[in-house]
């Protein structure tokens, strides 16, 4: 099922068991983005083909790189950025919580070729299966899932 734009819930297609299910924080900073990636390579090489890999690489490096830019995690000297990824054979959901933002939300902007940045959640409404956001009260999560591999 493709869903066009983000949704906020996860209906009824979260991973079904036998799945596994990995979760670390990376400090606010532009270096947790490398970081993260290597992270998560290192959990699903192996277990998913090379192509779908990467596109999963992409977009987590994306949503990182805005959770660091465009939220608290990249403002405040002890920001955190976590990282919840599970796998099902056929399905990866990745989830990324950082400290909330009072002057941004999660949007798909209208690419402009003149500027360098502001395709990230482009990518994700591209590549995804399905990606949405939730505000809590001090954080934010950005979440997205590739599926049928």
């Amino acid at each position: 099922m493709r869903v066009n734009g983000p949704i906020d819930h996860y209906g009824d297609t979260r991973p079904k068991a036998p799945h596994h299910t990995w979760q670390r924080g990376f400090p606010g900073k532009e270096i947790s983005v490398p970081t993260a990636r290597e992270w998560a390579r290192g959990l699903l090489t192996g277990r998913i083909i090379a192509p779908v890999l990467d596109d999963i690489l992409l977009l987590l490096s994306e949503v990182v790189t805005n959770a660091v830019t465009h939220s608290n995690s990249g403002h405040a000297p002890d920001g955190q950025v976590t990282v919840r990824m599970t796998y099902a054979p056929g399905d990866v959901h990745v989830q990324v919580t950082d400290d909330g933002s009072f002057t941004s939300a999660p949007t798909v902007r209208t690419l402009s070729l003149d500027e360098d940045g502001g395709r990230g959640l482009w990518l994700v409404n591209l590549l995804a299966t399905t990606w949405g956001a939730h505000r809590g009260e001090t954080t934010r999560s950005v979440w997205f899932r590739i599926s049928g591999f």
